[in-house]
């Protein structure tokens, strides 16, 4: 039920001009004339025709562990993926080099076909099904060997960006992330409105052979995934990391930290970092031990130091006891954030 007060705390948060234009849908009229003079895409039919979607998550077993993901047209397949594939091999260490050269080996496979394959759901010419089967991903595996390669996709058969995880006592979890995509999205403001446009339509193909390719009322392959860890179908919580390609990779990194490694979410999300790039070049955290990154580069991977730790990805966790129900939670170091309780 709408009241007087809520109606005056609208008028509050966005002014009284914003309000009036608001109440009479004028507010649509705006974004379309201004997306018209600047040549954009966006029309008041597709604001009207919006409604948002209840959809059903998508997951990977790992090692007693189910991790879950936002199914296409997000890159969540590729996190899965990436783990479908490191947890047939035995792990023995955080920071051997033989643990390093797996995960990178891996997403890369994972991104080759993600980006081959990932549009919205209803139009990829391979289900999400086939990507995450056991056989896919032992095919995938066996393609890994000791030295780096070059990814491609295979054929299975048949940066302004915010996240939130939160929790309450009754055990209530939310995994939460909203990005306008490059910094502040198009760069574009609807005048007198506040509302900055996004531009998520960069990540379409114009290839018509391609999956992914632009399309009307085409939802194209996009990167926000927020994440959620389950154990014997209970709720372990909440995690995310933020960074454009790099979600994928922090989410593998992360939960790798967590299962594999024993680390409290504040050392999973704070332990060094690298990022795959493209090709066999793999980006490395000024604090990733210089040691591994040498015997890596002998191993064929082309490694580049970053100067600073913005490009690897910003993430909090929130995980839950499943015996005492205390919540333990971490932020990111990498950037502004914080873990609160009340």
């Amino acid at each position: 039920m709408w009241s007087s007060t809520d109606h005056a705390r609208t008028l509050e948060l966005i002014g009284e001009t914003n309000a009036e234009a608001f109440y009479k849908g004028e507010l649509a009229e705006r974004m379309d004339a201004f997306s018209k003079k600047y040549s954009g895409f966006l029309s008041k039919e597709d604001l009207a025709a919006y409604k948002p979607e209840w959809v059903n998550p998508i997951s990977a077993h790992y090692r007693g562990y189910d991790v879950w993901e936002i199914p296409p047209n997000g890159q969540g397949p590729i996190a899965l993926l990436a783990l479908h594939i490191v947890k047939g091999f035995e792990l023995q260490e955080k920071d051997a080099v033989d643990t390093y050269h797996k995960q990178i080996e891996a997403i890369k496979l994972a991104f080759a076909d993600g980006e081959k394959y990932i549009t919205e759901e209803a139009q990829m010419t391979v289900p999400v099904s086939e990507l995450l089967s056991d056989t896919y991903a032992s095919y995938r595996r066996s393609l890994i060997e000791e030295h780096a390669l070059q990814p491609e996709a295979g054929e299975p058969v048949g940066s302004g960006t915010v996240y939130l995880a939160t929790a309450d006592e009754e055990g209530n979890m939310v995994s939460f992330i909203q990005s306008n995509y490059m910094g502040f999205g198009s760069g574009i403001v609807v005048p007198e409105t506040g509302i900055a446009l996004q531009n998520r339509g960069h990540n379409f193909s114009m290839d018509p052979n391609h999956d992914n390719c632009l399309a009307p009322n085409k939802k194209m392959f996009h990167t926000i995934i927020p994440g959620f860890l389950t154990k014997n179908n209970a709720p372990v919580g909440p995690f995310g990391v933020m960074g454009g390609f790099m979600q994928p990779q922090g989410h593998m990194q992360v939960v790798m930290n967590t299962i594999d490694f024993h680390l409290h979410p504040q050392a999973a999300l704070d332990a060094p970092r690298w990022q795959w790039k493209k090709d066999k070049t793999v980006l490395v955290e000024p604090a990733f031990p210089s040691h591994v990154a040498q015997a890596l580069e002998r191993k064929g991977h082309k490694i580049e130091v970053a100067v600073d730790s913005m490009a690897f990805g910003r993430g909090q966790i929130i995980w839950r006891d499943p015996e005492s129900g205390v919540l333990c939670g971490g932020s990111e170091s990498r950037t502004d954030g914080f873990v609160a309780g009340w």
